[in-house]
């Protein structure tokens, strides 16, 4: 359309130019929640926790994250009160009207990113949190909650569960019987729309949101891995993960030439369509007839969610695709040898790898090198 200028901004939404910051992890997690309005359910917190809160909610107030933290009124004493609103420099708004709740949220958050609204007043908190979350249309929730995350019997925590396994946990009574309505709930707000709900200890919000190695479980609605070759906007963060595998000794030295081949050839491991878990290669030696899987590396966070396999698995349908009759590896690690051997490879010496392999290779790598096959 023509004729008509630009539309105006809300008062109190600058849109001002941000500050850019070198790439990094924090960075990396800042920038998905940038201009993004998230929810935080807080049912309980001391004073002394919700002070811990406040570099959290400064931050994201810095990076233009809007928050609308839902308060457990009912649960929450005078002084704790007086402490949320002092870190978030605002009153605590009453929940109020549901139909009215969106646009009283949005006016607010033109003066200010955080905003406190009061619940389980008149029902139960979780309930009425779920309302609002759903009412305001927040697709990322992360949920406090004094246990954290989802613990196994054998004590290791699950970093990520989809809807379907979290279907599974709460038919099959696997969950600790006080926490099945808090996962209840978290099943009906995946039904709603929401994309993520993240599960964490107060104390482990800042780690749940700005780290790969997270401090809770976070919940998404589908199946939580997607597997595809990567596209020009996600070089940035993989060609960060091929520098840690670098910099950790699981990957091979490589140059900036080498990295950039590594870039475009290579596909990678998708948390809820936007997190990079992983990443690899996979190279063809047509001659031979067959294809390396290279750069192969998953984030600490992923380490037991089956990232690895999942990348596997694509690379071997990609080679099967190139008429490939073999895929194979070489890694100086024996936990990614055991890896591989874990997925159908096999041990193998270095003469039955394509020649055109070892040119130019480091030979003093190349002596600690073992090499791993599968026939396809």
């Amino acid at each position: 359309m023509t004729g008509q200028g630009p539309k105006p901004t809300p008062p109190g939404h600058d849109r001002s130019p941000i500050e850019v910051t070198p790439f990094s992890e924090k960075g990396f997690y800042l920038s998905e929640l940038r201009g993004r309005t998230i929810a935080l359910a807080l049912q309980s917190a001391t004073e002394g926790e919700l002070r811990s809160l406040a570099t959290v909610l400064d931050e994201l107030g810095r990076n233009r994250t809007r928050v609308v933290v839902v308060w457990d009124a009912a649960a929450s004493a005078g002084a704790t009160a007086a402490a949320l609103e002092q870190i978030t420099g605002a009153p605590i708004e009453p929940l109020g009207s549901l139909e009215s709740l969106p646009g009283r949220v949005w006016r607010l958050t033109g003066t200010r990113t955080t905003v406190v609204v009061a619940a389980g007043v008149h029902g139960g908190f979780e309930a009425e949190c779920a309302s609002v979350v759903q009412r305001l249309g927040i697709r990322k929730v992360v949920w406090v909650d004094p246990a954290g995350g989802l613990v196994r019997s054998s004590g290791t925590r699950d970093s990520f569960i989809d809807a379907a396994e979290l279907d599974a946990r709460l038919r099959g009574g696997t969950v600790e019987p006080a926490r099945a309505a808090l996962f209840g709930v978290i099943r009906s707000l995946l039904d709603a729309g929401v994309r993520a709900v993240n599960l964490c200890r107060i104390d482990g919000v800042a780690d749940e949101l700005f780290t790969y190695d997270g401090s809770g479980t976070l919940f998404t609605a589908r199946g939580y891995v997607d597997v595809r070759r990567l596209g020009i906007d996600d070089f940035d963060a993989a060609a960060d993960l091929i520098e840690r595998g670098m910099t950790e000794g699981y990957l091979a030295p490589r140059s900036p030439a080498e990295i950039e081949r590594v870039l475009g050839s290579g596909f990678g491991a998708f948390v809820d369509g936007n997190h990079l878990a992983g990443i690899g290669t996979l190279l063809h030696y047509a001659p031979d007839r067959g294809a390396e899987i290279g750069s192969l590396y998953t984030l600490t966070r992923f380490l037991g969610e089956g990232i690895g396999g999942h990348l596997v698995r694509f690379a071997l349908e990609v080679a099967a695709a190139r008429d490939c009759d073999f895929a194979f590896a070489c890694t100086t690690a024996d936990r990614v040898v055991g890896f591989f051997e874990r997925n159908g490879f096999r041990r193998v010496g270095q003469h039955e790898i394509p020649v055109d392999k070892w040119s130019s290779y480091d030979p003093a790598r190349r002596d600690k090198v073992i090499c791993v096959r599968r026939e396809i």
